[in-house]
């Protein structure tokens, strides 16, 4: 795959491309770096250093291959504040999920690829390589469904704001890791909604709050903002991803 270099400033649709092609590289980059931790009896801590540095190297450098003109900001590196100016931002979280990268057996870990145009992401995919999955801004719209007691996901270390949304709309708590892996679990189906109620950072969120939003779910800050990206100070309050169906219940339960 060659994608043509795109004119400045703008979105162009092999970017999509892009962004699924290098979740991918780096899911199987990931694996393989894991397995082999493991084969080596390597402490956990030194696996997880292995992995950011491993994806982040990669992506940096294909993307330096790819999209030249444009300017990056990823978990792992250094904060080019030219990206301020700059008119295409990549924003990258390499690996999402650390902590749980290094476990054996461990699912909750993700890959975030996302292009920002004018403060608004544009092309985007998150890879689970630890169950094969790859999803971007390409896919078709998720239909709606109706569930008996709908799902709420959140972070292990965030309760209050998601009991309290799953009772007011009779439904149940899950918690795992990484911010890619909770968003992709309403996109799949596996959750109805995800509340994380404090801030995160961009690289956290926005490959999967694009990816979401491009299948049909409702997303916006805890407070209800448009979730705008590449600011000087590159945070966001909070993430909400709903089904459509249950937003305004949701919006209800938050009493905005």
């Amino acid at each position: 795959m060659s994608p043509e270099t795109p004119v400045p400033g703008m979105a162009d649709p092999s970017d999509h491309e892009v962004a699924g092609l290098l979740c991918s590289e780096v899911g199987d980059i990931l694996l393989r770096v894991r397995e082999q931790g493991w084969s080596d009896r390597r402490p956990v801590h030194e696996i997880q250093r292995l992995g950011d540095e491993s994806a982040h190297l990669h992506l940096v450098g294909r993307l330096a291959e790819l999209r030249p003109d444009d300017v990056v900001l990823s978990e792992e590196g250094e904060d080019d504040r030219a990206r301020l100016s700059a008119e295409r931002v990549w924003i990258l979280d390499p690996l999402d999920g650390t902590r749980d990268y290094g476990t054996p057996g461990s699912i909750d870990w993700a890959v975030h690829v996302a292009l920002v145009v004018g403060g608004s992401p544009v092309a985007a995919a998150v890879a689970l390589p630890a169950v094969g999955r790859l999803y971007g801004t390409l896919q078709s719209p998720v239909p709606s469904r109706v569930r008996d007691r709908p799902v709420v996901i959140t972070s292990r270390s965030q309760w209050g704001e998601a009991e309290h949304v799953a009772e007011s709309i009779g439904g149940v708590v899950r918690s795992c890791g990484s911010a890619g892996v909770k968003a992709m679990a309403v996109v799949a189906g596996t959750a109805d909604v995800y509340v994380h109620p404090s801030g995160l950072y961009e690289w956290d969120v926005c490959a999967p709050a694009a990816v979401a939003a491009a299948a049909g779910m409702d997303v916006s800050g805890l407070d209800g903002s448009v979730l705008v990206y590449n600011k000087a100070r590159p945070v966001v309050p909070g993430l909400l991803v709903t089904r459509p169906e249950l937003t305004r219940a949701v919006h209800e339960a938050l009493r905005w």
